[in-house]
């Protein structure tokens, strides 16, 4: 392995451990949602964390749980749209819509986005260009899959009541 290639791996190691910290950790739910509020929904499975899913408040279950209706994800028989019970924590306001500023900004390398697949956004970075495709890395999963610019959006957290872009990665490697 070249140095450069040692740089690379352990810069994605670096950011796999970021990207996981967060992905592990409970939403900061500041806001009370209403019946009809559109949401993500943060999956707390095994082989799903660091996945969204976006739904739609049906009702508030006590103080600590909302019953939500996914807009993707069906029920068992494909019947109709799944519902279930969620903690307040797994749950966040859908992030602002990006496609200005992902017009204005390039993606670059060690960069942490959203991948919309497999009917959620998953949360991973980019570690390369293939032709007109990028090269995502998920941390959660270990998987990496080449995806077209129109499926990615810059991850965001919410905090403290407001969506948070993390900075860019590159950035702080001084890679451009």
């Amino acid at each position: 392995m070249t140095h450069l290639e040692e740089q690379h791996q352990s810069r994605i190691d670096m950011m796999s451990k970021a990207i996981k910290s967060i992905a592990f950790k409970k939403q900061q739910t500041t806001k009370a949602f209403q019946k009809g509020d559109e949401v993500e929904v943060a999956s707390q499975e095994h082989g799903f964390i660091g996945s969204y899913y976006t739904a739609t408040i049906v009702s508030s279950i006590g103080a600590y749980h909302y019953k939500v209706k996914y807009k993707t994800l069906l029920t068992n028989d494909q019947s109709a749209p799944l519902e279930e019970i969620v903690s307040v924590s797994e749950v966040r306001p859908v992030p602002p819509d990006q496609h200005e500023i992902m017009l204005k900004n390039n993606l670059r390398l060690y960069d942490m986005i959203d991948v919309f697949d497999n009917d959620g956004w998953w949360f991973g970075l980019i570690t390369g260009k293939i032709g007109s495709k990028y090269s995502v890395y998920f941390p959660t999963t270990g998987d990496q899959i080449a995806y077209p610019p129109d499926v990615l959006r810059f991850h965001q957290e919410w905090s403290n009541g407001k969506w948070i872009f993390l900075p860019r990665q590159g950035k702080m490697f001084g890679l451009y």
